[in-house]
């Protein structure tokens, strides 16, 4: 912030002010603009807790620090700010290395400061010691052991500045407990002063113009485009970018998991999710297009099955701001290191110029032809519930969607539930859809919730989760409750361990070793939900389904737990199997009959003579 920006509790002194180290911490954090964070004090961090209580800072107390973590993810999603956690040393710390790898894997900002044994004591294995930046090196974007309190201010706003540019990533803080009690001398570092200190870090957000002529070129010869949308596109508010590209070249969009909401899936262009379970035609034009238009997006395992079969006849354009991701998994035709808003914005200026001075596009109309077909014999689908029979967890995806409020939030967890939400709900707006992608964190949606209500007080916030992961991190139902952030969940319990079961039933005979979870209705998630001051509702016919929905959707007070008792049995689909070719997809038992349709045509076979012979 600059001076004009500053509250007046933030002015600076007219000379040299002596204050200690936690009371530096908690300015620095004031000048950082953070406005809610998320914590669980102890022995080291205790001295920065104090000042605290003067701040306008204010601070979430969550029930176990991975909580911390991940609310301070969700509150990133949804607001684009860093989120903030703060924990003491030791099992603290080491409970923040979970959502710190999530946030890494998800480039989520997020800034964790840890308290540290005091600077004489690091080494001697005391009380609550760990070596946080040992532990947390290959889980951030940026870590660093503060070593007296005059390195504070400088050590945060390094940190900030890292975790929110280039690819956005999660940093870390570690100050022992002397660096926060001893006095120093306040200084705001200036901009010039933090670039200074980071001689290396350059992230380059402009891209090679050169490059972008290139991807102009190939877009309007491509005969068969994909643009393959990731999370990178919502990290770089390139939102509204990529609909002009899409609309512009006239091309479908898959958006993957991460980018689910960046482009509208009511859209006529959309194809929505591709990968493992991806709906049919979103794997199928990709595994068939002739470019790929790679836009923040890193071509992760889930989305290209088999590598070498992946795509095999398109070329592709990559866009990502990191460079480590050009060539880390399929050597791109047109490599592009840039932020993703502006090199979408240049490729449609350079396409346009092109187009005005006499460049034409390739006809892709029996393209979108065959895409159409697809669409037409392939829809998601499922089997509704028979009566009396157990509710299927799609219907009640379905409804949730239909019934929700506008600009209602998402978050899940990891398993059936989440590629249910992802595949059912209608994601029209950006930065409505929270979950934990790359490193498939179980129990990341309660808390995650908490995190984007604190940023969004005003909107519904829905968690989506299952009962394997509600029950890892079901007690922050407290902390919505006694902090007044009131959420909504969606349990969809069906007593197993639901994807671990489904691929235990498809690829290891049905042995189905260690996945049932309840048998008895232990626990009885109402009365949890209800002891933890929420209102419990129980679910277990279609026609409960709807009104149940409507009357969470009308309480605002409290937090509100729906448990929906659903259909074991039932699978996700489509899947393609780990380490199998995208083209092996395998769709739902209703239209697996069909599947050859999804097949390329062969090619034709080479008849001329060739040296003569």
């Amino acid at each position: 912030t600059t001076p004009e920006e500053r509250p007046s509790h933030m002015t600076e002194p007219a000379a040299p002010e002596r204050i200690t180290g936690a009371q530096a911490l908690i300015r620095a954090l004031e000048y950082e603009n953070v406005d809610v964070m998320f914590g669980y004090p102890g022995g080291c961090i205790l001295p920065a807790y104090d000042p605290l209580m003067d701040s306008p800072i204010r601070h979430v107390l969550v029930r176990h620090e991975q909580g911390a973590g991940h609310a301070a993810e969700g509150y990133a999603h949804v607001s684009g700010k860093p989120g903030v956690a703060m924990v003491t040393s030791g099992p603290a710390a080491t409970n923040l290395v979970t959502p710190l790898m999530d946030a890494y894997m998800d480039s989520i900002p997020m800034v964790a400061i840890t308290g540290q044994v005091p600077t004489a004591a690091i080494g001697s294995d005391a009380f609550q010691e760990c070596d946080t930046v040992g532990i947390t090196r290959s889980c951030t974007k940026h870590n660093e052991l503060v070593m007296s309190a005059d390195e504070i201010p400088m050590a945060i706003r390094q940190a900030f500045h890292i975790a929110t540019t280039g690819r956005p990533g999660p940093t870390l803080v570690d100050i022992p407990k002397d660096a926060l009690t001893n006095e120093m001398t306040w200084q705001w570092p200036t901009d010039e002063e933090v670039s200074d200190s980071l001689p290396g870090y350059r992230p380059n957000t402009k891209g090679h113009q050169r490059m972008i002529k290139e991807a102009a070129k190939l877009i309007l010869a491509s005969e068969r485009p994909i643009v393959y949308a990731g999370g990178g596109i919502l990290k770089a508010r390139a939102a509204e970018a990529l609909r002009e590209l899409v609309e512009l070249i006239d091309g479908h969009v898959v958006t993957t998991l991460m980018a689910r909401g960046a482009f509208p899936d009511d859209h006529p262009n959309c194809l929505g999710m591709p990968g493992m379970h991806g709906n049919a035609t979103a794997v199928t034009a990709m595994q068939q297009s002739d470019l790929l238009i790679a836009l923040g997006a890193r071509f992760d395992d889930r989305i290209t099955g088999k590598v070498d079969a992946f795509a095999p006849d398109a070329k592709i354009i990559h866009v990502d701001i990191d460079p480590a991701e050009q060539g880390k998994v399929r050597r791109p035709d047109v490599p592009i290191v840039g932020d993703a808003n502006y090199v979408i914005a240049e490729i449609i200026r350079e396409i346009k110029e092109m187009l005005q001075g006499g460049a034409r596009q390739a006809d892709i109309s029996a393209w979108k032809s065959q895409v159409s077909g697809w669409q037409e014999q392939f829809p998601m689908t499922y089997e509704p519930s028979e009566p009396g029979a157990q509710l299927k967890p799609q219907f009640c995806i379905e409804q949730l969607n239909e019934r929700a409020p506008e600009g209602t939030i998402v978050t899940s967890g990891v398993g059936q539930h989440q590629m249910y939400t992802s595949q059912y709900w209608k994601f029209n707006e950006p930065y409505t859809w929270v979950n934990s992608g790359g490193l498939g964190t179980m129990g990341f949606s309660l808390p995650a919730a908490i995190g984007a209500k604190a940023a969004m007080p005003d909107r519904t916030v829905w968690a989506i989760d299952g009962d394997g992961c509600f029950q890892m991190t079901a007690t922050e139902l407290v902390t919505a409750t006694l902090e007044k952030l009131p959420i909504k969940v969606a349990l969809l319990n069906n007593n197993f361990l639901g994807m671990v079961r489904q691929w235990q039933e498809m690829f290891y005979d049905e042995r189905y070793s260690e996945v049932f979870l309840d048998s008895s209705n232990v626990p009885d998630f109402v009365m949890m939900a209800e002891s933890m001051g929420c209102v419990g509702i129980l679910v277990e016919s279609p026609e409960e389904v709807g009104p149940a929905i409507e009357k969470a959707n009308s309480i605002n007070d409290r937090s509100v737990v729906i448990e929906f008792r659903t259909d074991a049995a039932e699978g996700v689909f489509p899947m393609v199997p780990a380490g199998a070719s995208n083209s092996d997809l395998i769709l739902h038992p209703t239209q697996q009959d069909r599947a050859e349709v999804l097949k390329p045509a062969p090619k034709p076979v080479d008849t001329k003579l060739k040296d003569g012979h």
